[in-house]
């Protein structure tokens, strides 16, 4: 009943005169008794509910976790609820995207520095392409150092000569190792055939000795001779070799600086507004750089060129003095002339009972 009449009191209009007072109602009674109904009834539960939700209150508190964000004030639709928890998640989605986007954008920049290196790598080949077509058709010029030209043109042909000596030093040590070991094998023969034959034990005997101090002077010899290959080996395959890597780049710089020059020219002969003198510009800074990269390189073979001649001449000077006297001794049988020139050139034998040939002797 109490119910009944709270609702509607709730959808009752209160009606207002012309003078803007409110009229009086003939239920006006009625509703100020179910009134203090209502509150005498709420008081009592009240007073014995109120006691225990203060007690759970301080003894749990309220849960954070649990708390709402009620829109639409007291009263509203549950659609107004908002759980916190529901914040949390929308916080943790958002830093996880922002981290993924700075992925991104890291990857996407990477992919940007690499297209863009591609692109100029592409612009720099296609130029040098044109170029190198062009000068060998007669229809483009080039930059020639006449003197510097004739030098790296020289050093080539001097390399391939000094490779066919290291090919046939190489070849007799070969040779000679295989001589050596024939008589080193024919002398234990002889020795065995001396103390088997008694009649002719003194002519074994001698042979046999003869075959051991060649086979001795042989392996002097051989020593010798690796050293020599040894160093011819180090003057042409490493010496030589580093210079001409360093020509080669110098080429590649002389030809990426006509490239870039031809560039320039061209473009000058064209139109002269602002898009045209940009390009320009552009082009001339490309080819001041290329310009100064191509003078360093030169400058640099020239000076590879100056130490390796010092240096040849100093080690083909030694190398052909050891090489005359030990072979020159060797053939006049001269054991204690041999044994002086490899004291001369500090060249050490290797120990007794090494008969297998070193990786410079197998070459």
């Amino acid at each position: 009943m109490t119910d009944s009449i709270m609702s509607k009191a709730a959808t009752m209009e209160i009606p207002i005169n012309s003078n803007g007072d409110t009229g009086t109602l003939p239920e006006d009674d009625s509703l100020e008794q179910a009134a203090k109904l209502q509150w005498s009834l709420d008081e009592k539960v009240g007073s014995s509910r109120g006691t225990r939700d203060l007690q759970q209150v301080m003894v749990s508190g309220p849960n954070l976790n649990e708390t709402s964000i009620v829109s639409g004030g007291y009263g509203g639709t549950a659609e107004g609820i908002i759980p916190t928890s529901s914040i949390k998640g929308s916080n943790m989605h958002h830093s996880s995207s922002s981290s993924s986007m700075m992925a991104e954008e890291t990857t996407r920049g990477v992919a940007v520095e690499k297209l863009e290196t591609v692109k100029k790598w592409g612009l720099n080949t296609y130029k040098c392409t044109k170029q190198m077509i062009s000068e060998r058709f007669g229809r483009g010029s080039r930059t020639v150092d006449l003197e510097l030209e004739a030098q790296i043109e020289v050093l080539r042909d001097t390399k391939r000569k000094y490779e066919n000596v290291l090919r046939l030093a190489r070849a007799l040590t070969n040779h000679f190792y295989n001589m050596v070991q024939t008589q080193h094998a024919l002398g234990d023969t002889f020795a065995d055939l001396s103390q088997k034959s008694p009649e002719l034990r003194d002519e074994f005997g001698y042979n046999a000795e003869t075959q051991k101090l060649l086979c001795k002077n042989g392996e002097t010899l051989l020593g010798a001779i690796n050293f020599f290959v040894s160093s011819i080996n180090t003057l042409v395959n490493k010496t030589m070799e580093d210079t001409l890597m360093t020509i080669k780049m110098y080429e590649n710089a002389r030809l990426e600086f006509d490239a870039y020059r031809s560039d320039l020219e061209e473009l000058s002969m064209g139109p002269r507004d602002a898009v045209a003198m940009a390009r320009i510009e552009a082009a001339q800074q490309q080819y001041q750089i290329h310009k100064d990269k191509y003078e360093r390189l030169r400058s640099d073979v020239t000076i590879k060129l100056k130490f390796l001649e010092e240096n040849k001449v100093k080690v083909m000077h030694k190398q052909l003095l050891l090489f005359h006297n030990a072979i020159s001794a060797y053939f006049a049988g001269n054991q204690q002339q041999l044994e002086q020139t490899l004291k001369q050139f500090n060249i050490k034998l290797r120990p007794p009972g090494a008969d297998k040939p070193s990786w410079l002797e197998e070459q």
